[in-house]
């Protein structure tokens, strides 16, 4: 039935004449079979064409996490549109940016939300606005209702577009990756192999869909491999615990690990039915990782994607995995350090270039900004700075928007953050540079101390001086009760900068 629309066909393909085996668990009580799962997304697929969806059409989406909007997405495939997820925090402004940049003919919106949004996506010319609740009820579950299961996918190839996500934009308005058919599916195949999935593992899903790790690499990979999810609508600790009960693999960011480790359940014996725990989208503390070994027996897999890449790296399922280190290339993905036009040896840090077939076909109605990025060679230059160690291991130092350069000389956040992060009284850090007067840009520490610890600057100093150049050290440390994260759990110094931008103003 899904014959010519490459990725559905492989998504299918695991579970075709299983129709009968558990797809999802929601919430820890109802079931959902693959035959039922997939017969929804048909319905949705009949839906989106009758709202005028054609192959390469947009659809747009920002609503709450519900099983209801996977079917959405698979429906969307089937369909030969373009799934759009968008971040649930967007306002109305960043909204309207979003779809007058991808025009989109289907936006499917909170119902809360709708009279906010009506006339911007009038403005936008958006085809057909429709509602979806947490709950999955709305408009769009309403239209679906009515509609036949068994529609004939439409034809798409592996070079056709499946899915646009926008960057968050730090570094200036959002740009939509476009991720095609063969992009999704490389990855979600490769993953399968790797990571050692089965048509047994149940995958702990406590992720947001509006982002390439809880949309792609959780939902495509089970997929690929036919087994099932505890699909939970938000992280809750205690629910990620019970459900370890008899589920095998949880995919999180290391917030989900630091609040786990703070739960007092938290043993070898509660984890004692898994097999694989997966860490990425912000890096994973060295220490979060020694803490978790310990007290679980198992060592977490920390892995790098990107949202124009999926997955590049992983560290081993068999093997060594390395603290503060995101393993190795995935079979198929090329990993190189250059310095401009120069590939660098083993062991020096410059920026990571990838290629394979993970790799996204350039931003949306960007050419210039797609030139920039992606080499003519099918390199792309992902903007962070990285090395590879003599083992063939890779370590991210940071953002090379992050490098703080000081009198000329180059200081890499990630080797401060390392030193005070060990530091007695440190829970963790954030290493920036602002403006200097005399030497371009100063170097900051912006520390969280653990509960009860009493740390000053002078304290801090004195226990990397002699680690440390003077160049590299810190002008100015500043205490904070948190750092500021997205979503997804990752440090956003771009904000740190805008606080402290005038700590060394004249």
């Amino acid at each position: 039935m899904y014959q010519g629309n490459y990725l559905a066909q492989h998504l299918r393909a695991s579970s075709s004449g299983r129709d009968d085996a558990i797809f999802a668990v929601i919430e820890g009580e109802k079931s959902l079979s693959y035959g039922e799962f997939f017969k929804g997304a048909e319905t949705y697929a009949a839906a989106l064409i009758k709202r005028g969806v054609k192959p390469g059409d947009r659809v747009a989406v920002q609503v709450d996490k519900s099983i209801e909007v996977l079917k959405l997405y698979v429906g969307t495939i089937i369909a030969g549109g373009v799934f759009l997820p968008l971040n649930t925090a967007y306002t109305p402004a960043e909204i309207e940016y979003f779809l007058g940049d991808a025009k989109p003919q289907v936006f499917v919106c909170a119902p809360q939300k709708k009279d906010a949004l009506k006339a911007i996506s009038d403005k936008c010319k958006v085809g057909a606005l429709e509602t979806m609740d947490s709950a999955g009820a709305g408009s769009m579950y309403d239209l679906a209702s009515t509609q036949m299961a068994g529609i004939k996918a439409v034809a798409r190839d592996e070079n056709d577009l499946a899915a646009i996500l926008y960057t968050s934009g730090t570094t200036g308005r959002s740009k939509g990756a476009m991720l095609s058919h063969g992009n999704l599916w490389s990855n979600a195949d490769t993953l399968r192999d790797y990571w050692g999935f089965s048509q047994d593992d149940r995958l702990i899903h406590a992720l947001p869909i509006f982002h390439t790790h809880g949309l792609f690499v959780a939902t495509n990979t089970t997929f690929a491999a036919g087994s099932s999810v505890y699909f939970m609508a938000k992280y809750d600790a205690d629910a990620v615990l019970n459900a370890m009960n008899d589920a095998t693999v949880l995919m999180g960011v290391p917030t989900f690990y630091v609040r786990l480790l703070a739960h007092p359940s938290l043993n070898k014996e509660t984890t004692k039915n898994m097999r694989l725990f997966v860490s990425g989208s912000a890096p994973l503390l060295e220490e979060t990782h020694v803490q978790w070994q310990e007290k679980t027996g198992h060592a977490i897999l920390e892995r790098y994607g990107m949202t124009e890449t999926n997955m590049n790296t992983s560290n081993p399922y068999d093997g060594d995995r390395r603290a503060g280190t995101v393993g190795f290339p995935l079979p198929g993905v090329e990993v190189r350090i250059m310095d401009g036009e120069t590939e660098l040896p083993v062991g020096e840090i410059g920026s990571i270039e990838v290629r394979g077939p993970n790799v996204f076909q350039g931003y949306w109605q960007m050419p210039e900004k797609t030139k920039e990025e992606l080499r003519d060679n099918g390199f792309f230059i992902t903007g962070d700075l990285g090395m590879i160690d003599d083992r063939g291991y890779v370590s991210i130092i940071g953002r090379s928007k992050d490098l703080i350069i000081t009198g000329g000389y180059n200081v890499y956040p990630k080797e401060l953050e390392l030193l005070i992060d060990d530091i007695d009284g440190v829970l963790e850090s954030a290493v920036i540079g602002v403006a200097h007067p005399d030497f371009g840009e100063g170097v900051c520490a912006v520390v969280v101390p653990e509960e009860g610890a009493t740390l000053t600057q002078e304290s801090i100093l004195d226990a990397i001086k002699d680690d440390l150049a003077k160049y590299k050290q810190p002008k100015k440390v500043f205490f904070v009760n948190e750092l500021p994260r997205n979503t997804m759990g990752k440090v956003q110094k771009k904000e740190l900068r805008d606080i402290y931008k005038d700590t060394f103003s004249v």
